[in-house]
């Protein structure tokens, strides 16, 4: 071997080692852990066992089904509510202070909190009523409203803690590594399943709460704030809202960039109610139990994983507007296989293209973003790409949930048809997507 080629392999070496060392700093390694505990608790109780609790408890028979998935999908819809009225404030206090780790323990605090609060409230034993239902169901409801907000509240200003912690090239490997961290807190989160079976599913509350605050712990301890930003000028606390409104009317001056907010916006809702409805539909409708619908929902992760990667090289290859193009077809034919479904095969199908289709997603509208963004305005318009995500939150469990109260009298054709809904917000998405122009053929 020359000695041009010892040359490079120690460089090569040296990188490695760098980058070992990136992943096991404490700080890094504290944030990444952080991402496996907030996963642990979006996976536990917005997905599954939440979702499951109302539909033990409420849905008796078909009709009763129908009335579980309307709960589940105001509860959703009202935490998110709230969330975008205090996003832009959130946006505020990082700009005025720089600090991230002061916000995001006492709001973690408060989300394991609500979450134990949950567990704690579904064992308790009364015929005590509150608005015309049973008092421990209602204390569940607020704990869970009260528990998601804080929880997607602490995301914001864990979301901008990575700046702090790495410069340049190291950004993306941090970030990267932190999702794949958060995939195997989904994992570990899961194993709370041994202990709860196929009923009781609120004993899951608890754990999941425990273990919330566990992985949380390194965070509190090793991760430093920033030095106090020195604000030379001093904004209104209610200046967020205006920004978003200012960004917004810029963002028309960009009419690809606007566009694709629409489409995006219309689209992720789609997504973020399939997320939202998913467990109680498969067990519901479709008679999975609760073991096999963890099984799919682990194969549904393993096919994220696969379409983020796959979509990487697809994007590439066909450019970021035709990638999304073909991500909006494999979710509608995920949706028209749920909607139609009469066995667990079909359904297994449509998980599995469903997760490939969330997992693409994410590469794909980040991609097409930056391509259809100045770079000047790059930030204001992701931070607005966000907000719209926020409200799309709202609306789409709306629609579900107000279609599956409406026509709870159908049956299982009320969850159907609202399934459904979805398949048309997503081409709807697709008709202002098709008047995005084509960056690859611009480049």
């Amino acid at each position: 071997m020359s000695k041009n080629d010892h040359s490079t392999t120690a460089h090569i070496d040296q990188q490695q080692r760098k980058t070992l060392q990136l992943f096991l700093s404490l700080p890094i390694l504290s944030w990444a852990l952080y991402d496996f505990a907030n996963t642990i608790f979006s996976s536990n109780i917005t997905t599954i066992f939440f979702p499951f609790y109302l539909q033990e408890v409420i849905g008796q028979n078909e009709v009763l089904n129908q009335i579980a998935s309307t709960f589940i999908s105001y509860a959703n819809a009202v935490s998110s509510f709230f969330l975008v009225l205090f996003t832009p404030l959130f946006g505020v206090l990082i700009d005025r202070t720089g600090k991230k780790k002061r916000y995001i323990v006492p709001f973690t605090l408060i989300a394991v909190l609500g979450t134990i609060l949950m567990g704690l409230f579904a064992m308790m034993n009364t015929d005590v009523k509150l608005f015309g239902l049973p008092m421990p169901l209602v204390l569940v409801l607020i704990s869970f409203v009260i528990a998601k907000f804080f929880y997607n509240s602490s995301l914001v200003f864990y979301d901008t803690m990575i700046s702090d912690l790495g410069k340049g090239r190291e950004i993306p490997v941090i970030s990267g590594f932190g999702v794949a961290v958060g995939y195997i807190g989904t994992l570990v989160g899961l194993t709370v399943y041994l202990f709860v079976g196929e009923d009781g599913f609120h004993e899951a509350f608890i754990p999941t709460g425990l273990l919330f605050l566990l992985f949380s712990i390194p965070l509190f301890l090793f991760v430093k704030d920033g030095e106090s930003k020195v604000v030379t000028e001093k904004k209104s606390f209610f200046s967020g809202y205006r920004e978003i409104l200012i960004t917004f009317k810029e963002m028309k001056l960009y009419k690809g960039v606007f566009m694709f907010m629409l489409a995006y916006f219309f689209i992720n809702d789609a997504t973020a109610t399939a997320i939202a409805m998913m467990a109680v539909y498969a067990k519901t409708i479709i008679g999975f139990t609760t073991g096999q619908f963890i099984l799919l929902y682990l194969v549904s992760t393993i096919s994220s994983i696969i379409g983020s990667f796959v979509f990487g090289f697809i994007t590439r290859r066909v450019g970021a507007k035709r990638a999304v193009t073909i991500v909006a077809f494999v979710l509608i034919i995920a949706l028209i296989l749920a909607v139609l479904a009469t066995n667990q095969t079909v359904f297994w199908v449509s998980g599995s293209l469903f997760g490939i289709a969330l997992g693409a997603s994410w590469v794909t509208s980040r991609t097409l973003i930056v391509e259809l963004t100045p770079d000047h305005k790059r930030g204001q318009f992701f931070g607005l790409f966000a907000f719209s995500g926020k409200i799309s939150s709202i609306v789409g469990p709306l629609i579900y949930g107000t279609i599956t109260l409406l026509l709870a009298s159908y049956g299982n054709i009320a969850s159907r048809t609202a399934l459904g809904s979805l398949i048309i917000l997503v081409i709807v998405g697709l008709i202002f997507h098709m008047r995005v122009p084509n960056t690859q053929e611009q480049n």
